[in-house]
């Protein structure tokens, strides 16, 4: 083929593929390569079709050898950053971006290279990037945009709300810019009014918007925002029965009574946002027997934290002749009472906040991890990206999330035969592991209570009978809500007693309280206050009301360490069955209710005779199994040894009690 003819059909390609005729392209590029191996125009423009075709490891072949050929073509090494960036392969991305750079300045690329530092764990840098480009470009949306994520993600609210103004006076339609502009507000401020309006635009002009519509009912939720509420939980639900990306699963908790719909929700979640990675991983004979197991536990909240209120006596008391026990800490450890207590209590503390996926998973293999525990799961300050890469042996998920987390690399769950009865273990992507008693952990040490207030004190009638709940308010539904006042109605004179949440929440309960024909009066709100004062002031209330289908957990705890009695309704998930696990292990099963009316009428009648309520209260004591830290800790350290024992037996994973 002569070089004109070459030419002309360089040419015809060329032509075809910028009206988006991808497919007849293709042939006519590999015509001319064929006829001329080092074309680089055919090479070059053929690499960025295939990764249009979403054919990253061709279009990484083609264009690298187009940056052989003209290795000072500043197209091309964008074009190869670009294919590098989107194969994973960020430093590589970023080498080429810079090559380019330094040929040819440009606001797009210094963008995209923000882009790759920011997936390197690498915000100050990224963020000086996305600031070249706009001085370049001062209308750039992207640049404008991700540097609204980095200042928000960095505690930069402000900073990151002027980001997101100035993305949407360029561009209103912008949705992500509406949906991170509405949780950053709601984050900083918790200004309901202009948030809910950010988030419900987004999803008006992209319904589809990954995630999104559970993001709005949550919010919704947070402020008992009820106005919508059957017809949105209904639409969450059928959206995940058929596979959609509608929720995340630490929101759908909280709305859903269906074991299997939470799962399909987690194995959603986990495909989207971290799926499995191609990583080595030691066989048995790359660890020798015998020696002590070394146990890392990967947390976002080493800080004053449910997970650590709950784990610190644990963490102390691991049985060091067994395990060497190292704390994996996602950039959470501050300057508290907590964390000092808690860097005190491991032998190893290794800092993987600031890197990004691949470099944590190797930082903690080289730390040799032998059983890697996942105390956020998908909540708080998660680090899936890292389990992904299967940096440990063994990887366990426990504490933070209560339920699969629908993701292959995850090998077991700790749990208890309450909150995963026989028969449901087909809803655990992991192998359910089942402890004794109850499979919450708890410090029998490390719960100081503040002297105790007066009644008045805490803003309580002095002689009225006290309901109260304290859990988050994004917890409640409108049926819970409406079995409370019923109660209320059979006991005269008795209030509810709730942890304050932002306005509109009180409005909107009292609303809804006054439309059940109870007084709006008779609910009372507790501000938040340090965990010693807030467990003094517990014990001012009688009876704590729970709720489905998300239970007390930590709370749960903490009434009965208080000595507040809790009546709970056994649900039909996880999340719903913790209490009644909690109220086993601390000797208490008659406060397990199996129905909403059982739970009503218990409620009252606890509430209409004292000596019941004094009998329930006098057998309520510290000196129980729930809060004995031993005693749990031989059970868990027990579980672990079993799971490593498999794993050196070359044993997959699989279900066991103990």
């Amino acid at each position: 083929m002569s070089a004109t003819s070459s030419q002309d059909l360089y040419g015809k390609a060329l032509a075809l593929h910028q009206q988006g005729r991808l497919a007849e392209a293709e042939p006519l590029y590999r015509q001319v390569l064929a006829a001329h191996p080092g074309d680089f125009a055919s090479q070059h423009m053929l690499g960025v079709l295939k990764g249009q075709q979403g054919r990253v490891d061709e279009a990484s072949a083609l264009l690298e050898g187009a940056v052989k050929a003209q290795p000072r073509h500043a197209g091309a090494l964008v074009n190869y950053g670009n294919i590098l960036s989107l194969a994973g392969r960020f430093a590589e991305a970023l080498q080429s971006y810079d090559r380019a750079l330094a040929i040819a300045p440009d606001a797009d690329t210094l963008t995209n290279r923000g882009n790759v530092l920011q997936s390197l764990f690498r915000p100050a840098e990224a963020l000086a990037s996305y600031g070249q480009a706009l001085r370049l470009n001062p209308y750039d949306v992207q640049a404008l945009f991700r540097s609204g994520v980095i200042l928000g993600e960095n505690g930069r609210p402000a900073e990151a709300l002027a980001a997101y103004d100035k993305v949407l006076s360029l561009r209103p339609d912008h949705v992500e810019a509406l949906n991170n502009r509405g949780y950053t507000r709601w984050q900083a401020s918790e200004d309901y009014a202009p948030s809910i309006a950010d988030l419900e635009r987004a999803l008006a002009l992209a319904p589809d918007l990954p995630f999104l519509p559970g993001g709005v009912l949550h919010l919704k939720m947070q402020v008992a925002d009820w106005s919508s509420f059957a017809a949105d939980k209904m639409r969450l639900i059928e959206g995940v029965r058929a596979g959609k990306a509608v929720a995340r699963p630490f929101m759908f908790q909280a709305l859903s009574d269906s074991p299997a719909d939470s799962q399909a929700c987690a194995r959603i979640f986990a495909r989207t946002m971290h799926p499995p990675v191609a990583a080595p991983s030691p066989g048995p004979a790359a660890r020798k027997a015998g020696g002590r197991i070394r146990l890392g536990y990967l947390s976002g909240e080493f800080r004053e934290q449910a997970t650590a209120i709950l784990m610190a006596g644990l963490y102390e008391r691991h049985a060091r002749e067994r395990f060497e026990v190292i704390a994996l800490d996602n950039g959470s450890a501050d300057a508290s009472a907590m964390s000092a207590r808690l860097k005190k209590a491991f032998d190893q503390w290794i800092d993987i906040g600031p890197l990004d996926d691949v470099a944590a998973a190797e930082r903690i293999r080289a730390a040799r991890i032998d059983i890697l525990v996942n105390l956020n799961g998908w909540f708080g300050k998660p680090r899936m990206g890292v389990f992904a890469q299967r940096p440990a042996p063994v990887q366990v998920n426990y504490l933070g999330f209560p339920g699969t987390l629908g993701a292959p690399y995850i090998d077991y769950i700790i749990a208890d035969r309450t909150v995963i009865p026989e028969g449901e273990e087909r809803f655990y992507d992991e192998a359910v592991a089942l402890l004794p008693g109850c499979y919450q952990a708890n410090d029998d040490r490390g719960r100081a209570i503040a002297p105790l207030p007066s009644r008045a004190e805490a803003g309580l009638p002095e002689r009225s009978f006290v309901f109260c709940n304290f859990n988050h308010g994004y917890k409640l539904t409108p049926d819970t809500f409406a079995g409370w006042m019923r109660i209320l109605k059979q006991v005269p004179g008795s209030v509810l007693w709730l942890l304050k949440a932002p306005a509109p929440f009180a409005e909107n309960i009292a609303a809804r309280a006054a439309a059940l024909d109870v007084g709006p009066e008779r609910i009372l709100y507790a501000p938040h206050r340090p965990p010693e004062q807030h467990l003094a002031r517990m014990s001012l209330a009688d009876l704590f009301l729970d709720q489905l289908p998300y239970n007390a957990h930590t709370t749960g705890s903490d009434a009965l360490w208080a000595g507040l009695p809790l009546l709970t309704l056994r649900g039909t998930t996880f999340p719903g069955r913790v209490a009644a696990s909690l109220l086993q292990a601390a000797g208490l099963p008659e406060l397990v209710t199996e129905s909403a009316q059982d739970f009503e009428t218990l409620a009252v009648r606890l509430a209409t005779h004292p000596k019941d309520l004094a009998a329930l209260k006098s057998r309520l004591t510290r000196d129980c199994p729930l809060f004995d830290t031993d005693l749990f800790r031989r059970r868990i350290e027990a579980a672990y040894l079993r799971m490593w024992e498999a794993w050196q037996a070359g044993q997959k994973p699989r279900n066991f009690a103990l």
